[in-house]
């Protein structure tokens, strides 16, 4: 219930329409035809309060100044639903409206229904992600109490007809309005719609038909899943009503950061330190992967910042063949702590460098020459 008063704005009601439209809305409920069907009424009802002559019969009328077949058959709209289709009127405005008018086709308490989702978090190493793992998962659900196998009434006893429905779960009240006595059915409140009482409440349960309890499944984590992705595990959530399926699981991801990798996509980056000598000269390296060491020949005149590729050593791609690549950047480390010898030694390096050896830095103080001519 969103609670919006009967007299409320434009902007209000446009507010409420988008927030049961999100709740509602197919892409975020896959496969689930209850919300795929509340969507639908959801928008009609919009048609309906964005209208603003029909906007005034309800506001002045309440539901009774739109709904068709109230009074005695007399319709705002003439002969007919105006929405071409068998929906409950009374269910949309209550959603908008919290509950001003009142429905006429209250929910059937005793028909099955999906539990409800659950969530859990596994965490991860870089490697169990990248390779894919499996794992318990420990959480908390609600589930059917065997004891009572869910009917809520202690082993051996039954449920029996509510004296102030007659055991039809409904109760009928008439009101008057302008266009004449208007009857409507609503939930009974002593049994809650369900058409039975309790006697003797189970007392594993204490007549609820459910508990809560912990539960630890094996699941398997796929290749090349990555952080804050979630995983659904069908019918692990909790236990439905009245015989319903049972709700999800979503166990999302966390996956811990590592010493050396770092992820882009599926593609793996490290960094790997270089002497100066090394460098220069040219070096055979070995490089961590997440298939264990490689060697790697380092070019002569390798710079800082300078990346070299490891074709097909990253990441599984997630559900598809093929894997992303690793990409190596160098550093290079300058020396500290030098001794006198070490110090004389770098002096007569220098002293036989000349410019040709470094094209950045002559193209560096080229350029100042050009910028600093006067």
């Amino acid at each position: 219930m969103i609670g919006v008063e009967k007299g409320a704005s434009e902007e209000e009601i446009k507010k409420a329409f988008r927030k049961q439209a999100k709740k509602y809305h197919p892409d975020l409920n896959p496969g689930d035809k209850e919300a795929e069907a509340k969507f639908k009424e959801v928008n009609e009802a919009y048609e309906v309060l964005s209208d603003k002559d029909k906007r005034a019969r309800y506001d002045r009328f309440g539901f009774a100044g739109v709904d068709p077949n109230y009074g005695a058959g007399a319709s705002p709209y003439g002969a007919g639903n105006p929405f071409g289709q068998d929906i409950d009127l009374g269910d949309i405005f209550n959603s908008f409206f919290g509950g001003f008018g009142g429905g006429r086709s209250p929910r059937n308490q005793n028909a099955p229904r999906r539990g409800s989702d659950v969530e859990a978090t596994v965490t991860i190493t870089f490697e169990e992600a990248a390779k894919g793992c499996k794992k318990e998962v420990t959480y908390q659900n609600v589930e059917r109490c065997s004891e009572c196998s869910g009917t809520g009434a202690s082993k051996g006893t039954q449920m029996k007809p509510c004296s102030n429905c007659n055991g039809t779960g409904q109760t009928t009240v008439q009101k008057r309005t302008p266009f004449g006595v208007v009857q409507t059915t609503q939930a009974c409140e002593k049994c809650r719609g369900k058409g039975k009482i309790i006697e003797k409440p189970c007392p594993k349960c204490s007549g609820q038909g459910r508990i809560r309890s912990s539960k630890t499944i094996s699941v398997t984590i796929p290749a090349g899943i990555s952080q804050d992705q979630i995983l659904n595990i069908g019918g692990h959530g909790n236990s439905g009503y009245n015989n319903g399926p049972a709700g999800d699981l979503h166990v999302y991801i966390n996956v811990k950061k590592h010493d050396i990798f770092e992820r882009k996509g599926d593609d793996v980056w490290c960094e790997i330190p270089l002497t100066f000598s090394q460098a220069a000269l040219g070096h055979e390296v070995i490089v961590p992967t997440l298939d264990g060491k490689v060697s790697y020949k380092v070019h002569p005149g390798t710079q800082p910042g300078d990346i070299f590729k490891l074709k097909e050593k990253g990441i599984q791609h997630l559900n598809s063949r093929g894997r992303g690549d690793q990409y190596v950047r160098v550093t290079i480390e300058v020396p500290k702590n030098l001794t006198e010898e070490q110090k004389k030694a770098l002096n007569h390096f220098d002293e036989l460098c000349s410019q040709s050896n470094y094209s950045k830095r002559s193209s560096f103080f080229e350029k100042i020459k050009n910028i600093f001519k006067d």
